[in-house]
């Protein structure tokens, strides 16, 4: 039996895979930072924002953002890139004629993407969501303009079990909700109702305070009981970041902060619990994807061929960018409801693999 022990042609893949992999990510940041840099100069002069701030407050922070997005990209290159180099110097066909099957061709490879898949899957779970909050920060202070702060409209919100707040709409100009209202409901019956014209935010007591409001509350037989005054101070589990969270703030949490995210916005029935499934299950998804582009590029890369490096990238790009797409659109069916967002982000790995197998099973040939 053949030792199961890493040899030294498996170190010799590694070492190209990775250094080839490290070597594309500091290509690649290195001009989209100057892209970046080129595109936001005028919001860096026009705000005088300190140089400091500028590298270790926004670029730190924006490079990890930026090397988990490409990574799939990155993998696919690095693979084909180097094993064309190498099938092109007949070292695969060396390796192959001296007994090296093409499954076991296939290890050092798999331990690269396993590589990989960890450093991204650590990148997403613990380093880029509080890079995102100081870059995302950094952002709405000095780049983004403060006109993208309106109006909210139409907000239904289940804040406990039973009971159901309504604002017709909410400006966050003056933190204040207009058409407030707040139903208690127990055996499918209303008991309480509790209506204003606006709710303003008390920074002071970190709560609402009603203005012309009324309250309806009904006994068991249906009888109503109504209560009004000029101005009511009350304390509800519903706070003023509920209306300024941003849709990119699922970006920002850690694990556990975007489960407790997801478990209210359930109990509230709020729209915007997909963005936040769509954001959990991705963290898991993309390091995936490692696996499958990296056995996709040994497949189409592994045979040498008359056009050089030259056809397997443009086969390869073609490749690698139909799945990123397709990793795009399966967004879209969580967010029109024709799937849930477990199935969708999962469903482009699935349909890859498949492909790969196919191909991966022609390569020897």
């Amino acid at each position: 039996m053949r030792s199961p022990k890493i040899k030294i042609i498996d170190w010799y893949i590694i070492k190209k895979f990775i250094g080839t992999y490290f070597l594309t990510l500091l290509i690649v940041i290195v001009i989209i930072v100057v892209f970046d840099i080129s595109e936001k100069i005028n919001h860096f002069v026009d705000n005088q924002v300190p140089l400091k701030e500028i590298v270790f407050d926004y670029f730190a922070n924006f490079i990890p953002f930026i090397i988990n997005m490409y990574s799939p990209m990155f993998v696919f290159i690095t693979v084909i890139f180097f094993t064309s180099k190498l099938a092109q110097n007949s070292e695969i066909i060396a390796m192959l004629s001296n007994g090296i099957g093409f499954n076991r061709l296939l290890v050092p490879y798999l331990i690269s993407a396993a590589f990989v898949a960890i450093f991204s899957l650590i990148l997403n779970l613990y380093v880029i969501p509080p890079a995102n909050k100081v870059r995302l920060d950094f952002e709405n202070k000095y780049i983004k303009a403060k006109s993208t702060l309106g109006a909210t409209r139409d907000v239904h919100y289940q804040i406990e079990p039973g009971q159901f707040v309504y604002v017709e709409s909410f400006s966050t100009f003056n933190s204040t909700a207009y058409r407030f209202s707040l139903e208690t409901i127990e055996d499918n019956k209303i008991t309480s109702k509790l209506s204003a014209e606006t709710a303003a935010w008390d920074t002071t007591t970190n709560g609402w305070k009603l203005h012309n409001y009324f309250i309806r509350n009904y006994d068991q037989y249906g009888n109503e009981y109504v209560t009004a005054g000029k101005a009511r101070d009350t304390v509800i589990d519903l706070t003023l970041e509920d209306f300024l969270r941003r849709s990119n703030v699922m970006q920002t949490l850690t694990v556990k902060e975007l489960d407790q995210l997801i478990e209210t916005q359930k109990l509230r029935g709020d729209k915007s619990v997909d963005y936040s499934l769509i954001e959990k299950y991705s963290r898991t998804a993309l390091p995936f994807s490692a696996f499958i582009l990296t056995i996709m590029g040994l497949a189409l890369s592994s045979r040498k061929r008359r056009g050089g490096l030259g056809l397997n990238i443009g086969i390869g790009v073609g490749l690698c960018f139909s799945y990123i797409l397709f990793q795009r659109f399966s967004e879209m069916f969580v967010r029109t409801g024709l799937m849930p967002p477990f199935v969708a982000i999962w469903l482009p790995n699935v349909v890859f693999t498949i492909i790969v197998i196919y191909l991966y099973r022609l390569a020897p040939k």
